[in-house]
């Protein structure tokens, strides 16, 4: 399959902070990809490098097949970028500012286009606004629509639906699942892990400017564990210790992964032993914050 996003052996650094140190990974073409990590992983620094905002100090870079420093023209048009901060021109309506951002990539008469835009993500009664008189939440609409409105091959989400309402969101990801089926490629980082989930078939996670796991969706939680129990405990003796060093606290309640069915028993069994007094239990899949946490504490320096 052809490759859509390279990036190879990428560096940078920022006086005594390694923003990137060695970063390899590749996109396929049509691919819903994923990249995750903490906050100062290096995605945003990573998503800059490809947009050309940042040159990176050491390292390669293609989108598309164009190198983003020696064909960057072309390589900026292949992607659409949707940063997490909202930024936007105060003296213009919704429409203008994007027949003005049509305008940059040399596309004119895409009236048709922007409408389509406008109606996906819920725009068109806002089209003649001025973008000052909108909502956090419609001003990050306009900022997906500017990102798509030269139809690139390559779109990146940075965390596109923070602080947004619940209809915004289902309403962006049904316009982004359509465009991956089209043939579009999409990044996508975010902090709900659920949407990685859902929706991205290949996961990347960064800690502190390296790649620490690269894999399909379905490989990486199934690689971890094939169990997860989740209990919560009432008033009287605390988990013991044997358990505490294996458990993730989660909201008040603990969370333990399994590779065998049967261990499960062995650990009620040592709560029962405890004393421990078990209010609830709930045994399922694992899902990917589970597995999120795990490869994150694996990777931690020493």
């Amino acid at each position: 399959m052809a490759t859509a996003i390279s990036v190879r052996q990428v560096a940078k650094r920022y006086g005594a902070v390694e923003a990137l140190a060695g970063v390899d990974l590749a996109v396929d073409q049509g691919e819903f990809f994923g990249l995750l990590g903490p906050n100062g992983a290096g995605k945003t620094t990573l998503i800059s490098a490809l947009a050309g905002l940042v040159r990176p100090d050491r390292g390669r870079i293609e989108v598309m097949g164009c190198d983003v420093i020696d064909d960057y023209r072309n390589a900026r048009r292949q992607l659409g970028v949707v940063p997490q901060e909202l930024v936007f021109d105060p003296f213009f309506t919704v429409r203008e500012t994007l027949t003005i951002q049509s305008g940059y990539f040399g596309i004119a008469n895409n009236a048709g286009w922007i409408d389509e835009i406008l109606a996906n993500l819920d725009l068109t009664s806002r089209a003649d606004t001025n973008m000052r008189a909108l909502s956090g939440g419609m001003k990050r609409r306009v900022l997906v629509a500017q990102a798509l409105v030269h139809r690139p091959p390559v779109i990146v989400l940075d965390e596109p639906t923070a602080g947004v309402d619940v209809e915004l969101r289902r309403t962006l990801w049904q316009f982004i699942r359509r465009l991956n089926r089209d043939g579009h490629t999409i990044i996508l980082t975010t902090h709900y892990l659920e949407e990685a989930e859902d929706l991205c078939s290949r996961i990347a996670m960064l800690r502190a400017g390296r790649v620490v796991a690269l894999d399909s969706t379905a490989n990486l939680l199934r690689r971890f564990s094939s169990r997860v129990l989740k209990f919560r405990l009432g008033p009287g003796p605390g988990l013991p210790e044997a358990l505490a060093r294996r458990a993730t606290p989660a909201e008040g309640a603990w969370t333990l992964l399994f590779e065998h069915q049967a261990e499960i028993e062995q650990v009620l069994a040592q709560l029962r032993l405890a004393g421990c007094a078990v209010e609830d239990v709930e045994v399922g899949k694992p899902e990917l914050e589970e597995v999120f946490i795990r490869v994150m504490k694996d990777a931690a320096p020493p």
